[in-house]
């Protein structure tokens, strides 16, 4: 398979006036490796994260969450929908998750203010019953060792917007982003928007593991080799930020940035779930309509919530189509 290395997954501004990193066909397996949100630099305890360290020191928004690519796919036209197969994000064996000092949604409370401050600390991955980090868990001891699952994905996927460069940090809209949804995962396909030729891909940001909201703005966040093939849905347009399918569910994804508001982005998000089900499930509109607020499971996620970034998806069961 054709591989994206690790040293060149350094993108933290992207957009169409990158060249391509890879060219794949559609359906072709490949696969893309990634570094942390941080650069990898934290993997040692007492490590914090500087935001005016090289080189994620910037004068307007801080350079965090390299991506790699963009990745180019042969016969991806504008107009066109991308639908991306992810088979398997393999992580390494460790993580980091803390703080920024003034980030995340308690940031700035009287409650918080004494641990308002730069700190990181490692968690370790171990491996579960197959032997490998897929089944794995997540072991933090910040005082006390707990453990959880491990539920890797790509905090950051994007194409390149139709017009202008955006930001690996601050970006989201109808190209994607740092919008931290966790059913970015294995397994899932992703349905984005393409406005160029080729698409032009680009994702990172992987986190092994993830609460609702990634309240303090930092995940566990890693580094992984992303194995993944891409098709193409000629003239589809997607709505809000992106739609997922997941084998026993669909997923309407929008956030704050790009509708306006928290509220805005769950009410598109219920609009377009509609639209989906009518125009590609041909169910009837006032069905529609109703399961969203009858049906027990019909759910909202609520993915990102750290102050400034709201991202969010409304859920609907296959089994009811």
């Amino acid at each position: 398979m054709q591989r994206f290395a690790r040293e060149k997954a350094v993108v933290t501004d992207f957009g169409a006036h990158l060249e391509p990193g890879l060219t794949v066909e559609p359906g072709e397996r490949f696969v893309v490796e990634t570094k942390d949100n941080f650069w990898d630099l934290l993997g040692k305890p007492g490590s914090i994260p500087d935001m005016n360290r090289e080189p994620v020191k910037a004068l307007q928004v801080f350079r965090a969450n390299p991506v790699a690519g963009p990745v180019h796919v042969a016969g991806v036209e504008p107009g066109d929908a991308m639908a991306i197969d992810i088979e398997r994000i393999a992580i390494r064996d460790w993580g980091w998750t803390g703080t920024v000092e003034g980030m995340g949604g308690l940031a700035g409370t009287a409650y918080m203010a004494d641990i308002d401050t730069a700190f990181s600390t490692v968690i370790r991955h171990e491996p579960g019953p197959s032997g490998t980090l897929d089944d794995g868990h997540a072991v933090m001891n910040v005082g006390r060792e707990v453990r959880w699952p491990l539920a890797p994905f790509l905090g950051v996927i994007a194409t390149a917007p139709e017009r202008g460069i955006e930001n690996t940090v601050t970006s989201q809209g109808p190209w994607g982003g740092n919008v931290d949804v966790r059913d970015v995962c294995a397994g899932h396909r992703i349905f984005m928007n393409a406005t160029h030729p080729g698409g032009l891909l680009f994702l990172g940001d992987v986190h092994a593991s993830q609460g609702d909201s990634e309240l303090t703005g930092i995940a566990n966040e890693t580094a992984a080799d992303v194995t993944l093939s891409v098709d193409i849905v000629k003239g589809k347009r997607i709505p809000g930020i992106m739609r997922i399918e997941k084998p026993g569910s669909l997923v309407q994804v929008d956030s704050a940035r790009n509708a306006g508001s928290p509220e805005r982005a769950i009410s598109n998000c219920f609009a377009n779930m509609i639209r989906w089900l009518v125009d590609d499930y041909g169910m009837n509109k006032r069905e529609a309509y109703l399961h969203m607020t009858a049906n027990s499971l019909v759910r909202i996620n609520v993915y990102q919530a750290t102050g400034r970034f709201f991202s969010c998806g409304v859920e609907f069961p296959k089994e009811c189509l």
